[in-house]
């Protein structure tokens, strides 16, 4: 009887990949799974990135005509980009006022009026608009440019919302062009508010609402910081990716601005005076969730700051994103999610902090049981304040004894082998070995002996033993030599000398000088393996998960 081998799977593709497929962004791809009943299920993935089988998709593709030739869309795209080259903004905002009912600019030529309205006929124009939008945020992203929130942040962002409510009102103060403001909860009911510094970016938010039929969403133009537009709002839900890196944030006309309620932050921590800013808009029981670059949860300047964050019991998580979730950079970001307590009593007790960092930034978010940690707020009231969440999940799920077991059996046998490793010496017969006849390591290298390489002379003859040479090159009188008046010890052999022996000697000493250096290195590993037993030792027993031998 024999096997009968299984049909072999067809390819899986998401939901990116058939955009690429049809040369259309993934708005497109979405759009068609609401418009078409016969568009192909999704067979594997979750409900955030769905895989679809590849063959199911091109036939689709095939039978719909989709990706056979280059589509409006993409057409539309490369008109823009010849036209408005590096203003490609202004190229969208004046696209979204045209499908909005207004009058081709002048500057527009006829082709992409032609095209801007056969795609908003097809697609619709609040599709059309998030389309280019999305084409705009990817092409910004592909040149490191942080104009537009990562479509990764984006999802993550929303991923960690949850459920927002139809009645909530949702604040973004650096919405920039919508995308993290109209990305959160539902897409019908919620109060919108943002503030934009840059007039375009602002404006093209506000088209992308209408043209959507989007209702309640307000957006102003103006300096959160300094010009905050929107004062009296007390959001349910604040989200925020704001400007990174900015030391003219505005400390000096806001030093004894109310909304400092953790402290002033320094000119080199405008992210914490956004954070405060955003918090500052927060309703009782409402969250804060924003996107911050790493440093922010461990930098000395901020620590102070997120001390009185600690204690005060306003951090519900931390949550560090894959790599590569940001848009202009691979450098780690953090998101951190906030709520402000009803009452005194509401407070939190703990921070959960949650380690994404080794996930794929388009896997899933939901983090394994070892990714996790709940730690209460008195263990993070350190010195340092350090709220990296890689930090604390490491050592929630340390297996301290076996840890220790471990540490403790590598310290008994590099101890042991301490003593073997130290040369046996003998007195010497003589004067000191450089009081006698010597030769210049520079007279050596000049002869071909010696070659100065990083970060010791070696050499590149049979004649002369390398560890004789660098033996003597350490010893208390070529060490003077080396040394610059600054202290700084060099070895580089150029002004020193060595005693004259033959080859069969020199041996005898390298042997010695090279047994000497590996007692040195075991000692500092010895050093080493002894700090680190006793302070996991003290740890331990200090937080229960070692305890004394009876």
């Amino acid at each position: 009887m024999t096997d009968t081998p299984a049909r072999q799977a067809n390819p899986l593709v998401t939901g990116s990949e058939i955009a690429r497929l049809a040369g259309v962004t993934r708005a497109a791809v979405s759009n068609w799974r609401r418009r078409y009943d016969d568009f192909p299920r999704p067979v594997g993935g979750g409900a955030n990135s769905p895989l679809f089988d590849l063959a199911e998709v091109r036939a689709w593709l095939d039978g719909q005509r989709k990706g056979q030739e280059v589509s409006v869309e993409v057409r539309l795209w490369q008109a823009l980009r010849g036209v408005y080259g590096d203003d490609m903004l202004g190229g969208l905002v004046e696209t979204a006022r045209l499908l909005a009912g207004g009058e081709a600019p002048e500057r527009m030529p006829p082709d992409i009026v032609r095209l801007a309205r056969s795609l908003a006929e097809s697609e619709g124009a609040g599709a059309a608009v998030t389309a280019l939008s999305e084409r705009f945020t990817d092409s910004v992203r592909r040149a490191g440019s942080d104009q537009a929130t990562s479509p990764r942040v984006i999802r993550a962002v929303h991923h960690f919302a949850g459920e927002v409510t139809r009645d909530a009102t949702i604040f973004d103060p650096a919405c920039g062009i919508g995308s993290l403001l109209l990305a959160v909860g539902p897409d019908r009911g919620p109060r919108r508010c943002g503030q934009e510094s840059d007039a375009a970016r602002a404006e093209f938010t506000r088209l992308r609402a209408d043209l959507d039929g989007r209702t309640g969403v307000g957006v102003v133009t103006g300096d959160s910081l300094r010009d905050d537009r929107w004062a009296n709002v007390a959001a349910d839900l604040v989200v925020c990716d704001p400007p990174v890196g900015d030391p003219d944030w505005g400390r000096e006309d806001l030093l004894l601005d109310s909304r400092w309620e953790f402290g002033t932050p320094s000119r080199a921590e405008g992210e914490l005076a956004w954070l405060q800013h955003a918090y500052a808009h927060t309703a009782p029981g409402g969250r804060v969730l924003i996107v911050l670059p790493a440093s922010v949860a461990y930098r000395k300047a901020g620590r102070r700051i997120r001390a009185e964050l600690v204690r005060r019991g306003v951090i519900e998580k931390v949550i560090a994103l894959p790599s590569g979730t940001a848009a202009s950079h691979a450098l780690p970001v953090h998101l951190w999610q906030l709520r402000r307590p009803r009452t005194p009593r509401d407070a939190l007790t703990s921070v959960r902090m949650v380690d994404l960092m080794a996930s794929d930034p388009d896997g899933s978010l939901e983090p394994g049981p070892d990714r996790t940690a709940n730690v209460p707020l008195i263990d993070l009231l350190d010195d340092a304040v350090d709220l990296t969440p890689g930090r604390h999940v490491k050592d929630s799920h340390r297996d301290y004894a076996v840890e220790y077991e471990t540490l403790r059996q590598e310290l008994a046998a590099q101890v042991g082998l301490l003593a073997e490793l130290l040369p046996t010496l003998i007195a010497g017969d003589g004067p000191s070995s450089l009081d006698g006849p010597t030769v210049g390591v520079a007279d050596l290298a000049r002869a071909g002996l010696v070659e100065y390489g990083h970060p010791e002379p070696v050499s590149i003859s049979d004649r002369l033993d390398t560890d004789y040479l660098q033996g003597f090159l350490r010893g208390a009188a070529n060490i003077r030599r080396s040394t610059s008046t600054s202290g700084t010890f060099r070895l580089d052999g150029r002004g020193a000398r060595i005693p004259q022996m033959d080859i069969t000697e020199q041996r005898r000493y390298g042997a010695a000088f090279r047994a000497l250096q590996e007692f040195e290195e075991r000692a500092r590993r010895v050093v080493e393996l002894s700090r680190d037993a006793a302070a996991l030792a003290r740890d331990g027993l200090g937080n229960g998960a070692l305890a004394p031998d009876s």
